[in-house]
Parts: structure tokens; sequence; C-alpha cells
């Protein structure tokens, strides 16, 4: 979890457990040479808070421990996932940008080796599979748990021992919350019912599946990179590839492009099932959007990121000369001069070459419209392009992204894919004009490979 030198970002709710927390990271303070800060993040949910925050101020006071506090606000509109849910994200955003404010390498939280044992019982009784199952994990990122093996009860005698106070959060007894109903009534059932040292079994449980679960992760982690392509759209995979894999890994590969964008990865009962039937084979298309990240499949291709991507705006383009077409991270830069003996055309996808004295001086770059015709270069006839983006392999997302490059408000070329019929180079041709397709960023879209011009 530390290695030493680290400067630790330090969760104070106020609680038995984040106050052992500080305590023990501050006692590591010196010899790790160990910087920390604490962050309290009030949620203005329940009448104490403001009487929590005073007490965490004056708890750091005496530390000498520098406090942020955080007031956030809880989203209570749909979509909605319940109040703990939201109010956790909340929470757990704050924690990212303060540790991005004051250059934190680790966010330490206060979880104990009881909060594991509910966090399993829960994910058992919602028929959760081995992620869930895994609990909570002891280090997640940039997250560390350091009380993890520690139960609630020895942390409650190392405070008392050390004369240190704490606050009890009421709400914390209302057993309208699952997770309350289970520490406060399953738990000491099951214990006295069944297994006295039930915390320690679901504890070793949890940790025999986040074993699994992390040899999967690591897997999963090496296969997104070998397989996957990032850029502008997110992460872009080929359906085949993940057809070929064991249905658990490209579900994880799925959730580790989610997480690598920033999202929480979190794929639960309904998220889950329809996952797997984006990826079986039969599937064709669909999306999904769940914790902020849509998941949607197009023909062979497969796509995790921001739920909305930029289309092609309607530019001018005076030619000769470069036009920056940031919305879709590309330029096209068009060049013209005079025709040599044995110029050939060239054959790459992203370059298209026009006899330059039947063009206007001025084109238009614009994306596509309903109902939208050209006439492919080497093709017997007029085609919609829509048709034509669907047998070519473009996947809805790209479809508005794809630049249409317009003369006199004919398409001439479908930029990266085909050009038209019009303004052929031919033996009559004394000026060229030819125009290129060029990425801005280093990764590929699913339209970057090398295709034949007619």
């Amino acid at each position: 979890m530390l290695q030493g030198g680290e400067t630790v970002l330090t969760a104070v709710s106020g609680g038995a457990d984040s106050v052992a927390l500080l305590d023990v990271l501050g006692s590591l303070g010196s010899p790790w040479s160990l910087s920390l800060h604490a962050i309290h993040v009030h949620h203005g949910l329940r009448p104490e808070a403001d009487a929590d925050a005073e007490f965490v101020r004056a708890l750091c006071a005496r530390m000498g421990v520098p406090l942020s506090v955080e007031r956030v606000s809880v989203k209570s509109e749909p979509p909605w996932e319940g109040l703990e849910a939201e109010a956790r994200r909340a929470r757990y955003g704050a924690f990212r940008e303060v540790a991005r404010r004051v250059g934190a390498q680790r966010i330490a939280t206060a979880h104990t080796a009881d909060d594991q044992a509910e966090t399993v019982l829960m994910r058992l009784f919602e028929g959760a599979g081995p992620r869930g199952l895994a609990g909570i994990a002891p280090t997640r990122g940039m997250l560390i748990r350091p009380l993890l093996g520690a139960r609630r009860a020895d942390v409650e005698a190392h405070l008392r021992a050390h004369g240190l106070g704490w606050v009890e959060d009421a709400s914390n007894r209302d057993t309208r919350f699952l997770r309350n109903r289970v520490r406060l009534e399953v738990l000491p059932f099951l214990a006295q019912a069944v297994e006295p040292s039930i915390v320690d079994r679901l504890v070793r449980s949890a940790a025999l599946v986040r074993g699994m679960v992390d040899a999967l992760e690591r897997v999963a982690a090496r296969e997104l990179q070998r397989v996957g392509r990032q850029g502008a759209e997110g992460w872009v995979l080929k359906t085949s590839d993940l057809a070929g894999l064991p249905p658990e890994m490209a579900v994880e590969m799925v959730r580790q492009a989610g997480r690598d964008l920033g999202y929480s990865g979190a794929l639960r009962g309904h998220a889950q099932k329809t996952l797997r039937r984006l990826l079986a084979p039969a599937s064709v298309r669909g999306v999904l959007r769940t914790g902020g990240v849509t998941v949607e499949r197009s023909g062979r291709w497969l796509r995790v990121g921001p739920g909305h991507l930029p289309p092609i705006v309607p530019h001018d383009f005076p030619v000769p000369g470069d036009l920056a077409l940031p919305e879709v991270g590309m330029t096209l830069e068009a060049r013209c001069f005079p025709r040599t003996e044995g110029y050939a055309a060239p054959r790459e996808a992203r370059v298209a070459a026009f006899d330059a004295d039947l063009l206007p001086r001025r084109l238009h770059v614009r994306a596509r419209r309903r109902g939208d015709r050209f006439v492919p270069f080497g093709g017997p006839s007029e085609r919609r392009l829509k048709s034509f983006f669907i047998d070519a392999g473009v996947p809805r997302w790209e479809r508005e992204r794809v630049p249409l490059l317009e003369a006199a408000g004919d398409i001439i070329w479908v930029a990266g894919l085909r050009r038209s019929r019009a303004a052929p180079v031919g033996l009559g041709t004394k000026r060229i004009l030819e125009v290129t397709l060029r990425p801005e960023m280093t990764s590929r879209s699913p339209l970057a490979g090398p295709s034949r011009e007619g």
C-alpha cells in the first residue's frame, strides 16, 4: 500500500474507524516520510453534519494535519441508484479532486474487516458473482484500505487506549439501510446460531476470491492493450477478438476499459445481463449505459466510452490549404501541383486525388444527412451512404464523424473510405489536387485500416 515518501490523502468522517486511521498513519508519518492531508466530506444530509465537520477540524488541528472540508451535493433525481450509492459517488469524486489538488499519490479510507464481512454478505444476498464476493479491494489504483485486516472492536480499543474520541453517526443504526440490518441483525444472529467467527470466515473467503479476481484483471488488462484501440470515442474493440475469449474475460475487458476512462467499472444486475447479451455472438447492435459509461455494439465493433460523441460540424474548405477538424481529432490537408509524367493516384485510403481544374476553389466538409447518396469511384451506380457505411463496417457511432468532402453540393469523397467518380485524374489532367486525412491523435479509429480505392 505504501512504500514511503508518499503524500496520503486520508478520509476522516469523525467515526471511530477514520479517527484510528488518521492516528495510525500519523504514527507512521516520520519513520515512513509520509505527508498526510485529511479530507472530510460534508454531504449535508444529516442535522449533525456541521458538528461532525467541526469535530474533524479540531482533531486535525491537534494532530497538525492539514484538512480540506468538501461540501458535496448528492444527486436526487433520475437516473438514481439510491441514497447510499449516490452519496458514495459524490464522496469519492471529492476524494479524487482533492487528491489532485494536493498532489496525493494515495487515498486512504478506513474500511475494516467488519466492513468487508458486511459487504460480502450483502453481495451474496444480491446474487453477485466473483467480483462482488471478493468484497472491498485492499488497494485499487490510488485507493488503499490500511485497516481492512482489523476488527472494529480492536479499532475502538485502540482509540480508548490512546484517549482518542470519535463521533457516532446516528444513521448507522437505521435498519432501513441494508448494510445496517446486516451489521446489527444478520451478522450477530449468524455468529450466535451458526459460527462465532463468521466475520473472519467471510473475510477469508473474500481474500481467496480476490486473488482469483486480481489474476483475471491482470490478464484482461493485458488483452485490452493488445486488441483494443483508444481514441476520442473511448476504447474500441473488434467483437471477433472478444468472441475468441472466455466470456468472463470479455466482460472484464469491458469493465477495465470503463475504469481506464475514469468510470467506476461497476456492473451489477441488469447491467451484467445486458453486457453479456451485447457480447453474445448472435448480437449485432445494442447499447448499455451504466455508471456514466456507454457500451455500444455496432456490427463487428464494440465501443466503451462517453455517451455523446461530437459529430462533424460544417466547414468551408478553401483549397489548397489545411482544415482542422477538432471535433474528430483530424485534419484535412489539400495540396495542388502540376501533373507529371508517370504520376499514379495514391492507393492509401486516407489520400484522394482529383483533377483540380474540374473542382471549385472552395469545397465544403460536413457530416452525413438522412438520404445522402454518392457515386463510388469504380462502382456500378449511385449508392445510399447509409448502406455504404454498413457494408464498409463503419460503426454507428462513427457515421456522423466521417468527414464528407463536397463540391457544389455533391459528395466527392467519403474521407478515409472511398472517393466518388467526380473529377477523376485522367490523361487530360494538368493539375492535381491531393487531399489527405490525417489524425491528430496517436490512437487509431476503426476507419484507419487500409482499403483500396477503386
